[in-house]
């Protein structure tokens, strides 16, 4: 993906007042110098949310919640990274650059605006065609329904969308119509109800289109485009997510109509993939909104064939916490035909009710085997193993592990005498001496105050003659670091200097110090931070003195550690 850089990042938060973006979105009432609310990523009854137009920081003190307004965009609106900031852009009405070195194809905007144009094209053209309208009465759906999922009707017609574009170019590329080999162009979706895919922003990535009879394909979806990949988009997943202020679970469902009847009789957690398995991208996805899925089968033997496939796609994906499970419906019923018969009470327990992978897992493979033998316990644990192996080490597989173990009655990981050895995995990546940089760093509370206080006034660091060299351990270097920083830019904020520590290292430290309570009312933060600052300075001078004797003892220092020792003293 194409880098943004980073005082582009700097500027758009400068440009943001984190205060009217949230309140746009929840209300706020001030509270002394901050603005409070009732967390809107937690249920609570008094408000714990606050946010800080100086730091243009918020923070729940309930449940932890905290970031910039880039990570608010993301947690709220649940958009991904490149997404939120794209509408942080839009609301500043600046566009987002990209480093030339590593930006990837463009997209041309006009291909989203063909999209747009299509979508209010089938729009209207439902309202104004019985036979779609009645066909949608006839699956069941009612108008509320479909105007929620932006249900439209392709007109049977050649050239309605490609005019309505006005370049047959752009419709080609954003999959509306289909060229010729005289470069003629015509529309792809004609005579059809159309479903329109969006994706995690709301926009309109592609379509699909159900015929009315026999007509082959019944189904037919956009081709791959620069926004429209099929293998990693789920038709739903936009509207499950603005539905449902958490998703307790993804329900994968096999069609169209299947996701629009289940929300319909009030699931909203219902997405399906766009002819194609569920491949692991797809659970990926899934997994970044919630951390349960259930996928959705017909009953009979082709849908567990069509299970036991997606269960293999899915391992990889797995993780601790992460959970899938598979429910098979009663033969010649799909999810639009179940909830209509049973109600959606029933629907919700049989969900609930669904078997975990795992145990779908070891139920397929132990059908395979005779365990009453040896051989045939030796022949499971062989057939185990590949899947085990493509799990990620964690609870999750040390469990299915020991489960496999009490099935066969031995120690799998004992195979010298029952089975051949798994085949040679590529080795793990040895931690290297650096590792240890990813672990956020312990503060002391001195540290932590100067830390915060720093946050707080960042022009404290320009006051500073110089900029003093801390001790090598990584508090004491965390800090110095926002020294440089705020020295070298004292207009840089809490918000932008968090984004730069975006999925580095030292980002959970920040957080930590950013999410701690303020200072008592009265408290000289700035006073506070020049005599921690050098108490520091003071006690690292101590301690370099006492390793400089203990050094003497050992060996004969340099001249430079003689001076150095010497200058100690005369501080001391």
């Amino acid at each position: 993906m194409a880098r943004i850089p980073q005082n582009f990042l700097d500027d758009l938060l400068a440009r943001t007042d984190i205060v009217q973006l949230i309140d746009g979105r929840v209300p706020l009432k001030r509270q002394g110098s901050e603005y409070a609310a009732c967390c809107p990523f937690h249920d609570e009854k008094s408000p714990s949310f606050t946010v800080s137009p100086t730091k243009q920081f918020y923070h729940c003190f309930g449940c932890g919640a905290h970031g910039t307004a880039i990570s608010f965009l993301m947690e709220y609106d649940r958009l991904e990274f490149r997404d939120a900031v794209d509408e942080l852009a839009k609301l500043a009405g600046v566009e987002v650059p990209v480093d030339a070195a590593d930006s990837g194809p463009r997209i041309d905007p006009r291909i989203w605006e063909a999209l747009t144009t299509a979508q209010q094209i089938f729009a209207r053209a439902l309202r104004s065609s019985p036979k779609a309208i009645d066909y949608l009465k006839g699956r069941g759906l009612d108008g509320q329904t479909a105007k929620r999922f932006g249900i439209g009707y392709a007109p049977d017609a050649w050239q309605t969308v490609t005019d309505a574009v006005g370049d047959s170019r752009i419709a080609t590329q954003a999959g509306l119509a289909i060229r010729k080999d005289d470069g003629r162009a015509y529309d792809r979706f004609r005579d059809r109800v159309t479903f329109p895919i969006h994706d995690l922003r709301g926009r309109v990535v592609g379509f699909g289109g159900r015929a009315f009879g026999d007509e082959k394909p019944k189904y037919l979806n956009s081709p791959e485009t620069p926004v429209f990949h099929k293998g990693n988009q789920l038709y739903g997943l936009y509207e499950a997510r603005q539905a449902n202020k958490t998703l307790e679970h993804l329900l994968v469902v096999e069609g169209y109509m299947d996701v629009v009847a289940l929300s319909q009789f009030g699931i909203h957690c219902a997405v399906a993939t766009l002819g194609t398995a569920t491949t692991t991208e797809h659970i990926n996805l899934m997994f970044r909104s919630t951390s349960r899925i259930v996928l959705c089968f017909d009953g009979d033997r082709a849908g567990r064939e069509a299970g036991w496939r997606a269960v293999e796609r899915a391992l990889p994906a797995m993780r601790d916490g992460r959970e899938i499970r598979l429910l098979f419906l009663p033969d010649g019923e799909d999810p639009d035909t179940l909830v209509r018969k049973e109600g959606p009470e029933a629907f919700n327990t049989r969900v609930a009710e669904a078997e975990p992978l795992s145990q779908f897992l070891l139920d397929q493979l132990t059908e395979q085997v005779d365990l009453s033998s040896v051989d045939g316990r030796a022949r499971l644990v062989a057939l185990a193993t590949p899947h085990l192996e493509a799990l990620a080490p964690g609870a999750f597989r040390k469990g299915l592990e020991q489960q496999v173990s009490q099935i066969v009655g031995f120690d799998i990981h004992d195979m010298t005498a029952v089975a051949p050895p798994p085949p040679p995995r590529a080795p793990e990546p040895t931690p290297d001496a650096g590792a240890d940089e990813f672990e956020a760093p312990t503060l002391t509370p001195r540290l932590r105050r100067a830390a915060r206080a720093l946050l707080e006034q960042p022009a404290l660091a320009a006051e500073l003659p110089e900029i003093p060299r801390l001790a090598d351990d990584p508090g004491q270097q965390f800090l110095e670091q926002l020294l440089h920083a705020f020295a070298a830019n004292p207009q840089l904020t809490a918000a932008q200097y968090t984004e730069r520590l975006r999925g580095e290292p030292d980002e959970a430290t920040l957080d930590d110090v950013l999410a701690g309570p303020p200072f008592p009312p009265g408290f000289d933060a700035a006073a506070d931070f020049r005599e921690v600052l050098k108490r520091i300075v003071a006690d690292n001078a101590k301690q370099r003195v006492q390793t400089l004797m203990q050094l003497a003892q050992e060996r004969e220092l340099t001249q430079a550690e003689r001076d150095e020792l010497r200058a100690g003293y005369q501080r001391g």
